[in-house]
């Protein structure tokens, strides 16, 4: 005769302000469903009007990014080259209120290495955009763009984001 053992009550979920948990669990889901060597950009959108952001690489992405970080910042490349070329190699899908932007990393490596820039009418633009911001917040604008921005997670990941 075999006895039945009562199985242990699972545990008692207990809700709690920490998205990331979460967050990190629909990421993962997400770089499954990726090729090797892209970087997502995953922005969770909040009901109060807020949102998170959260970087992660599939496979072989880390190392690729930032070698690609520092080819570009060895060439001089700006943020205005960082959103030209990023955006160039960019696919955007949303699943409910999380917006996943998925780079493909290969291709912005040789458009680095190619010496793709920004063209000068999109230069121009974002140039317009900074001193009507710098204008607005009453700040002296400041000639040329911040640094390359990073597909890699040790810019993306620094301070200075």
């Amino acid at each position: 005769m075999q006895t039945v053992l009562d199985a242990p009550a699972p545990p008692a979920l207990t809700p709690t302000g920490d998205r990331r948990p979460v967050e990190l669990a629909v990421i993962d889901g997400i770089a499954s469903g990726h090729e090797p060597e892209t970087l997502l950009r995953v922005v969770f959108y909040r009901p109060d009007g807020g949102a998170s952001i959260r970087y992660a690489w599939t496979a072989g992405g880390t190392a690729l990014g930032d070698r690609i970080d520092r080819l570009a910042l060895a060439a001089g490349l700006d943020f205005a080259d960082w959103l030209d070329l990023t955006e160039a190699h960019c696919d955007v899908t949303t699943r409910g209120r999380i917006e996943i932007q998925a780079y493909a990393l290969r291709p912005i490596l040789a458009d680095v290495t190619s010496g793709c820039r920004a063209p000068a009418e999109r230069r121009e633009g974002l140039e317009r955009i900074l001193r009507c911001a710098a204008e607005t917040t009453g700040q002296t604008p400041r000639p040329g763009f911040p640094r390359w921005y990073g597909v890699g997670p040790t810019l993306l990941t620094s301070p200075v984001h």
